[in-house]
């Protein structure tokens, strides 16, 4: 008990001290850490049952059969989901930077394995306009650095219309928004939707891969395998969060719903497009306390996006009190 008291007080004071208002990772929670402890990934009984345990739990939360965990950020589980799903025709929803960051895959791996055929993009608020047939979709239903969110339903009816597969960069709407089992294969991190560590992301999916590729580390099969080290630590923490996750998910619900009580009149998109995770605030904002961490996007925006993962660890006693100092910069 007095182990946990320690880890309580020590999370608190860290807390206190940076204030973050970023994606993720999310403010630092008991549960992070109370589980860490020396593990290897065979031979170790008791850190296995906890990996399936997590892994079982990510699976019901996403509605997929079978889930491979990696060891590095969302960027590795989606270029290993483009090397070995993505082949004919891709279009691309193009949301912004992490979209960009799809489509530049697709490039390379069409030109240097030749399964893709056909790249086409088309900006998110035109995608109704598609009336033709593509082998894959791909979207990122929460797209942080604008703060915008497509919901998964509409995506589905897009895939549905196409007679095409879905794909999903889930980083940060998985367990947050709804409708993720309408996807074919999904790929996320632990450190966004999920406010665990880094340094660990997944990969879901309910039909197995068709493609053969020729990598040791790309090749899905070898993580699934658990043919190199894996994320154990991430895996630990995560274990803690999933069990008491819809405490975590209040304090989110709560922060979005202060910044949409305090500044819903300078937020860019309607409700259909607002994530939990982010608001897209039309004024660049400021703070005058200095442990607040502001999120620099990577788009070149005239506004500001604020993340609402600053009091994850307070759980369901988070009131949006990290966003009171907030203030309107003054226009020059």
């Amino acid at each position: 008990m007095s182990f946990i008291k320690g880890i309580n007080k020590f999370v608190l004071s860290q807390n206190k001290d940076k204030q973050l208002l970023t994606p993720g990772p999310a403010s630092l929670a008991s549960e992070n850490l109370i589980n860490l402890k020396p593990c290897f990934g065979r031979g170790d009984k008791e850190y296995k049952n906890i990996e399936n345990k997590v892994l079982s739990m990510l699976k019901k939360i996403s509605g997929h059969k079978h889930i491979a965990r990696l060891q590095g950020s969302a960027s590795l589980a989606l270029e290993i989901l483009v090397a070995n799903f993505f082949s004919g025709k891709i279009l691309i929803i193009d949301t912004g930077v992490y979209s960009d960051r799809i489509k530049n895959m697709c490039k390379f791996y069409r030109k240097t394995f030749k399964n893709i055929k056909k790249i086409k993009s088309i900006k998110w608020n035109k995608m109704n306009e598609i009336n033709e047939k593509f082998d894959w979709i791909f979207a990122c239903p929460t797209e942080t650095s604008i703060a915008l969110r497509l919901p998964i339903l509409n995506l589905y009816k897009l895939k549905v219309k196409c007679r095409a597969r879905l794909a999903l960069d889930a980083t940060a709407s998985i367990g947050l928004e709804k409708d993720h089992h309408y996807a074919d294969v999904l790929a996320y991190s632990s450190c966004k939707g999920l406010f665990g560590l880094t340094g660990g992301s997944f990969i879901a999916f309910n039909k197995p891969a068709q493609i053969e590729i020729k990598s040791f580390y790309l090749n899905l099969n070898n993580h699934l395998e658990g043919k190199m080290t894996g994320p154990y630590h991430t895996i630990l923490s995560l274990y803690g969060i999933l069990k008491k996750y819809g405490d975590f998910k209040h304090s989110v619900i709560t922060n979005k719903n202060r910044i949409t009580k305090l500044m819903g009149d300078k937020m860019i998109y309607p409700n259909e497009n607002q994530p939990l995770l982010c608001s897209y605030i039309k004024r660049k904002l400021t703070s005058k306390n200095n442990k607040i961490i502001f999120y620099e996007s990577r788009a070149d925006l005239p506004g500001s996006v604020v993340c609402h993962l600053g009091e994850v660890h307070l759980k369901r006693k988070a009131k949006g009190k990290i966003l009171d100092s907030l203030r309107y910069e003054k226009k020059q």
